[in-house]
């Protein structure tokens, strides 16, 4: 029992279980289906990208607040990337992605902060607002890629493939680790979660609630919008509709992942693990032939009781919730 309770508390240990809940499902009803090449390599793409923005996510969750325009940013800097290629190049175009992302987290977290409005309202705002950009700044149409563009070594190392693995999992690795390290070594990561588990006790404490939370939010905004480039380096063909919804599947895969809406606690390879779920899910879904609305059922399903479980989980342990 003793053993189990400090399992429990790591705050990404319901997401290993649904993992393994899961895997085991699959295998046994559609073995020769899930267990291919083909399966698992859209499934781990489609996780890489999605456990960018989940990541972004869990970080603002922590922090006792919430984005729900991960997607329409993620939209918004790679619609940047593609569309300002021509005169600015590959490197100046990502670059100019990369900060307007960074300006939409910035806005966002300074009209929470300061302006003292909740994120809920002001983010969805956003959701909104930038995926209003999107179609003003297109015109409904998007072009695509050069070859050159294609074939230029910044595109590729973002898009390619390294050893045989797909760098968009490289770069979701690379990320994970180092935020990993900025939020259970640092100072800031030490911050951050003072904040979500208490903003007045951390505030009593010398720490600036302010500063962080700013932070989480232009943080998330970079970690979607670096999404959004790598899935444009990959794959060069998109529309305006890109991003759609993905702001609900990136919540979701953070409160998979072990995430408290009511701050304080989190992992961050619990939300990378949740969007495995949700992308195997998804994939498995279509496997089977279902329709593509059971698929967000099963997203609202699987939300409410990975709410209800992380919290009974979370008081089992000790955390107070």
């Amino acid at each position: 029992m003793t053993f189990l309770r400090q399992l429990a508390k790591s705050a990404g240990f319901g997401s290993v279980v649904g993992v393994g809940v899961m895997l085991i499902a699959f295998t046994l009803i559609d073995f020769s289906g899930w267990w291919t090449a083909r399966t698992l390599s859209n499934v781990i793409h489609f996780t890489s990208i999605l456990g960018l923005i989940a990541i972004g996510q869990a970080l603002v969750i922590i922090s006792k607040e919430i984005d729900l325009s991960v997607g329409s940013v993620y939209g918004l800097a790679g619609i940047a990337f593609i569309t300002l290629e021509p005169s600015l190049g590959v490197p100046g175009s990502m670059a100019a992605a990369l900060a307007i992302a960074a300006l939409c987290g910035l806005a966002q977290g300074i009209l929470v902060v300061w302006g003292g409005l909740p994120s809920m309202i002001v983010t969805l705002g956003g959701l909104f607002t930038f995926r209003g950009v999107i179609y003003v700044w297109t015109g409904g149409s998007v072009r695509n890629f050069s070859t050159d563009a294609r074939e230029h070594w910044l595109t590729r190392l973002f898009g390619g493939e390294f050893l045989g693995f797909e760098n968009a999992l490289l770069w979701m690795l690379l990320m994970l680790a180092v935020l990993s390290v900025v939020l259970k070594l640092t100072r800031f990561g030490n911050h951050l979660l003072a904040t979500g588990g208490s903003a007045e006790s951390a505030e009593s404490r010398g720490v600036r609630i302010d500063r962080v939370k700013i932070a989480t939010f232009v943080i998330c905004s970079l970690m979607a919008g670096f999404a959004g480039i790598i899935t444009l380096a990959d794959r060069p063909q998109t529309h305006v509709t890109i991003g759609d919804l993905l702001e609900l599947e990136a919540i979701s895969a953070a409160v998979i992942g072990g995430c408290l809406l009511s701050g304080g606690r989190g992992s961050l390879i619990g939300a990378v693990l949740g969007a495995f779920i949700v992308t195997s899910f998804r994939y498995e879904l279509i496997a089977l032939g279902a329709p593509s609305s059971w698929f967000i059922t099963f997203v609202g399903i699987v939300l409410i009781v990975a709410v209800i479980f992380n919290q009974k989980l979370a008081r089992w342990a000790g955390h107070n919730v």
